[in-house]
């Protein structure tokens, strides 16, 4: 099956794609994951159409239950007032409070605050946790700016935020550009404008007021274990495979570490500059220390490791997707592999793809992958456990316990198995041809679609 649209055969399908599109037509990124999503859902939404159309599942499940934006003012080091826009997505709630991270970074808007609480929708049913799907944040860039700064920033966007958010209600966490220090001083504003010390409200906190271990790692460790699952599941051998990451944050560092436990040869990550090439294998101490230390650039690797190679970005193509590897990891960003990049990928030989950004590769990418058998691990599934580890330290919070690494790591790996599960038995009933973006789209559709209708028209 392909997730081109013009192939649709239900009318009420094509008919929710061109209204929401019509409704939506200057958010880009948000029509862009949609038609992904629902045109992939035909072979359930033929099964049970009529259903569907009397309780208008579909323009239901499109439209944000609530969609808050609000002005975040600030001043800056030198006494200047700033304003930036802040937001809230608050998609479906129909299997949880929402759930979702907080993103940081200039090209933050409504489409892109949109196209990732949507996603977040069918990521957070994956898990099998008690989770629904939201997103937020603001245009507001951290690069450059001091730790007062960032500060004023955050607490003035947590003064707007905390109407709107809460344990049982809302529980956002950590994206691009907020990591520790951000949901730290967050979290601190929160508990002073409420006046209680609500944990479970932020997740990703520090371990000494409520984080979870494992929280780190947790987004690319899961991405490696669903590899390795659908690695096996088709008779891919893990062993003497290369591997290339795109990206240098915090998932792909973690995914790096992972791939490397597992015996896999790492040559190469990047960040939006370019990319470095080391063929004896990256060393991650390095990586570390340039990206979570310093907050470098990733070609200060060359200083360390001068045998190293490192090639910048040029034309439309990351430099990093010229590197031939037998599997390919996007950690990067939204978007990052078109069409063009995935013809490159399968004529150097690249055997599996895995999504650890959100919506790294372009429909017309998607389709290639998947009508040319070049597994794809979707980004909705792979890149999973981030939110799953995150509803894990929730849990934590509510009993006021911790547990722990290799207990949250062991829960960890378990759900991320059984999320392959799922999308290998959607693949299997509705005979996709190993097409595990359509298997994880319909496995948590299923369940959504199910909550939505038992609670009737709201």
């Amino acid at each position: 099956m392909t997730t081109k649209e013009k192939q649709l055969n239900s009318e009420y399908l094509k008919k929710v794609i061109e209204m929401t599109e019509v409704k939506n037509c200057s958010e880009k990124e948000f029509i862009q994951a949609l038609k992904e999503v629902l045109s992939s859902l035909e072979p359930v939404i033929l099964k049970n159409e009529k259903l569907y159309k009397e309780t208008a599942l579909l323009e239901r499940l499109v439209e944000p239950e609530r969609v808050i934006s609000f002005r975040v003012p600030w001043v800056d080091d030198n006494g200047k007032v700033q304003v930036n826009r802040g937001f809230r997505i608050q998609f479906n709630g129909a299997i949880g409070p929402y759930k979702g991270g907080l993103r940081f970074h200039p090209s933050v808007n409504q489409s892109i605050m949109k196209f990732l609480a949507f996603e977040q929708i069918f990521k957070n049913a994956l898990t099998g946790l008690p989770i629904g799907g939201g997103k937020g944040g603001s245009d507001f860039d951290p690069k450059g700016k001091s730790d007062m700064e960032i500060m004023k920033f955050c607490q003035s966007f947590m003064s707007e935020l905390y109407k709107h958010i809460g344990h049982d209600v809302d529980v956002p966490a950590g994206d691009i550009g907020v990591g520790g220090r951000e949901i730290g001083y967050l979290f601190g504003q929160y508990r002073k404008l409420r006046n209680a010390y609500e944990a479970g409200v932020l997740t990703g906190k520090g371990l000494e007021y409520g984080g979870s271990l494992a929280r780190k790692e947790a987004t690319g460790y899961g991405l490696m274990y669903f590899m390795r699952e659908m690695l096996n599941a088709n008779n891919i051998s893990l062993e003497n495979k290369t591997v290339i990451i795109s990206g240098s944050g915090n998932v792909a560092i973690y995914a790096c570490e992972k791939a490397q436990a597992m015996g896999l040869n790492v040559v190469a990550m990047s960040d939006s500059a370019g990319c470095i090439y080391d063929e004896n294998g990256i060393n991650l101490d390095v990586v570390k220390e340039i990206k979570e230390v310093k907050r470098g650039r990733i070609k200060e690797y060359l200083e360390v490791v001068p045998t190293a190679k490192y090639m910048e970005n040029n034309g439309s193509t990351p430099a990093i997707y010229t590197i031939k590897a037998d599997i390919v990891l996007p950690c990067a960003t939204q978007n990052d592999i078109n069409l063009e990049t995935a013809k490159l990928l399968a004529s150097n030989g690249t055997v599996a793809v895995g999504e650890g950004a959100n919506m790294p590769c372009t429909n017309e990418a998607v389709d290639f992958f998947v009508e040319n058998k070049i597994l794809l691990a979707p980004g909705k599934a792979a890149n999973a456990g981030g939110v799953a580890t995150s509803a894990l330290e929730m849990s934590q919070n509510s009993m006021r316990q911790s547990w722990t690494f290799e207990e949250v790591d062991k829960k960890l790996e378990n759900i991320m198995v059984n999320i392959f599960k799922q999308c290998q038995s959607a693949d299997d009933e509705y005979e996709l041809g190993v097409n595990y973006v359509a298997g994880a789209n319909i496995a948590a559709f299923k369940k959504i679609s199910n909550a939505m209708i038992a609670q009737g028209i709201i």
